[in-house]
């Protein structure tokens, strides 16, 4: 009797499942231990992978920690997708709007982000590659909450107050670094929604 040999799986899978760790390892570098403490090496072993295999798809500390920073973003984005899509048949209110925003910039995915900002900083080649995608994600960050909000950007006012609202949120995030920040913040943001109702149900 002859064993039948299981299917291998494909190389290109592999190869995409081990950049996926890379990413995710990165991410929760950048998150615990920051900049610093995020080598090639590290990632590469909390990942579970070679060095070597990590240089095959990164070949710098820089391009691995740009592309897992993208990777965060991505999924930044797509889980505030998930959670508008989960309230399918009727507009979130307000108030959800803004508790989903400050869950999304308190994330270890926006932990990370703000500690290649600190090194982007301070590194104009570091800065060139993170300045771009910064500007798409909160492109991104922008729409998702006007369309989230049903808000009408060509009222006068209505774009500056999102945008207002995404600053807030990004601020409290920072705020949460070195303690839990997060008893203030949900009176903060209780309070933003009521005052943002105000502001987009009103004329301009």
């Amino acid at each position: 009797m002859t064993t039948q040999a299981l299917p291998r799986e494909p190389q290109q899978d592999r190869s995409r499942a081990t950049r996926r760790r890379l990413l995710e390892a990165a991410v929760d570098c950048l998150a615990s231990v920051g900049w610093a403490g995020t080598t090639v090496t590290v990632v590469a072993e909390r990942a579970g992978v070679s060095r070597g295999a990590a240089q095959h798809h990164f070949r710098t500390r820089e391009e691995l920690v740009t592309a897992a920073v993208e990777y965060g973003s991505d999924v930044r984005m797509a889980r505030m997708r998930e959670h508008l899509d989960e309230l399918a048949g009727r507009r979130p209110s307000t108030l959800d709007v803004v508790l989903l925003l400050g869950e999304m910039y308190t994330s270890p995915l926006f932990r990370a982000a703000l500690q290649l900002w600190v090194a982007a900083a301070s590194d104009e080649q570091l800065r060139a590659q993170v300045a771009p995608l910064e500007a798409r994600v909160g492109r991104e960050a922008h729409r998702l909450t006007v369309e989230a909000l049903g808000a009408d950007e060509s009222v006068p006012g209505v774009r500056e107050t999102v945008q207002a609202t995404l600053d807030l949120v990004r601020g409290l995030g920072l705020a949460d670094l070195l303690t839990d920040d997060s008893a203030r913040r949900t009176r903060l943001l209780r309070q933003w929604a009521a005052t943002l109702d105000l502001a987009l149900a009103s004329p301009q």
